[in-house]
């Protein structure tokens, strides 16, 4: 069901496939090569600003005890203060400083080895999870966690199973607790799970001591995280307001927390979840070059359209296609890189998934409810359905297929993936 032939499924030779490899090679070197500055300005501003927000929360947060509006209006500064610095320190900073956008200063404070967020889940372990896992076999079944987080049916390659009619509830959990999801993902719970319920032999030698290894290191960073959070500086306000103050200080926390987990939930699933979010199989990335990596992930992800401020605070994720391509170049040249890789896609007729951050979050959740109900219950096909299209949506009747590679109309446009996807649409 999933895509099997990349080079098929985007109406590609193999001499434009390494064609488009070396315009997006050109366009990496050019930032590196301008890099420098500005740049290194740039992230000491928002660290700054960062910094400067997580005090001014922590400092209201002292007076949030107080009786009447003056407590009101503190537990307000707070929290909103709060909320802003671990967006922030999440998803402009956290996130991409881990990715190594900023190694190349030499800052040892600013160094992908060195940083570790203000999260619950473990930095090391995400690096994997992450930088390596998902970005390497992104959307590739079976092998990219972050389909589905391990839990929920967000494609049809994914055999419907009954826990999946609480698919929505599972979804909503994992909003509210965003960071929780990600500190376990590296414990792969649901194997675990298999392997202590089920047995078998896929299960037989399953290694449970590496998984209590694990275990340990998500406990506790998670007791730090929540001793931080609900203990230590709620506690800071005790000698001004009393229990009250603790209360309401760790109130703004837990506020704070959420609006992060719920604001992170949507920046990851409105770049990988919404139609036409491309799904892949591992058979095919088996001897996959540098310029076919490139072309799947232009496939696999999607973009939202904003303002500057809101691409900021998601850590410019907006860009997603852009950050799938070039994951450890600095966030702030996303903008730019757009504009040279939207002009890329006109030429190859690739599709560039971009679309208003409401329309692509409504996308992933109505996949993730549909999803909760067997196949039968759902109407389009398995091979051309909005969450999961395969290089048969391209065959005719007798099972052949349409696709024709590298083909030039008599006007001299390329006729390629986008095209032929109108086409479809057109005949229905």
């Amino acid at each position: 069901m999933a895509i099997t032939d990349v080079a098929e499924y985007a109406h590609l030779t193999d001499a434009d496939i390494e064609a488009l490899g070396a315009e997006l090679d050109a366009l990496r070197r050019e930032i590196e090569e301008s890099r420098g500055e500005e740049d290194a300005k740039y992230i000491r501003r928002v660290i700054k600003s960062q910094r400067i927000a997580e005090t001014a929360g922590r400092v209201f947060g002292l007076g949030a005890g107080m009786k009447g509006w003056k407590g009101k209006a503190a537990w307000a500064a707070s929290a909103a203060c709060l909320s802003y610095a671990k967006v922030i320190e999440n998803n402009e900073l956290g996130h991409n400083i881990m990715h190594g956008q900023w190694d190349w200063m030499n800052d040892p404070e600013i160094h992908s080895t060195s940083w570790e967020w203000d999260s619950a889940s473990d930095g090391k372990f995400w690096r994997h999870t992450h930088n390596y896992m998902h970005h390497k076999y992104t959307n590739v079944t079976d092998m990219d966690d972050d389909i589905g987080y391990g839990i929920l049916r967000v494609t049809r390659d994914q055999p419907w199973e009954p826990y999946m009619l609480f698919n929505p509830i599972y979804n909503f959990t994992l909003m509210m607790g965003f960071q929780y999801g990600k500190a376990v993902q590296h414990l792969e719970l649901m194997n675990a799970m298999k392997a202590a319920l089920n047995g078998g032999e896929q299960y037989a030698e399953y290694d449970w001591e590496e998984f209590r290894s694990r275990l340990k290191v998500v406990l506790t960073k998670i007791t730090k995280q929540t001793a931080k959070d609900y203990v230590l500086f709620p506690a800071m306000a005790v000698p001004f307001t009393g229990a009250r103050g603790y209360k309401k200080a760790a109130s703004a926390n837990l506020v704070a927390n959420t609006v992060r987990d719920v604001w992170d939930h949507m920046t990851i699933f409105c770049g990988h979840f919404p139609d036409d979010a491309e799904k892949f199989t591992i058979e095919d990335i088996d001897n996959e070059t540098l310029p076919e990596w490139y072309l799947r992930q232009m496939l696999g992800t999607a973009n939202f359209e904003g303002s500057n401020a809101l691409h900021f605070i998601t850590g410019h994720l907006g860009r997603q296609i852009e950050h799938h391509l070039y994951p450890d170049l600095p966030s702030n040249r996303y903008n730019y890189i757009n504009s040279r890789l939207v002009e890329i896609c006109e030429k190859y007729d690739l599709p560039y998934n971009t679309g208003p951050m409401w329309k692509q979050y409504a996308e992933s959740w109505r996949t993730v409810i549909k999803l909760s109900l067997p196949d039968k219950y759902l109407t389009a096909t398995v091979d051309d359905a909005p969450e999961t299209h395969s290089n048969k949506r391209f065959y005719d009747e007798s099972g052949a297929t349409t696709v024709v590679k590298g083909e030039i109309d008599a006007d001299g446009n390329r006729r390629g993936l986008v095209s032929h996807v109108e086409e479809l649409a057109a005949a229905k």
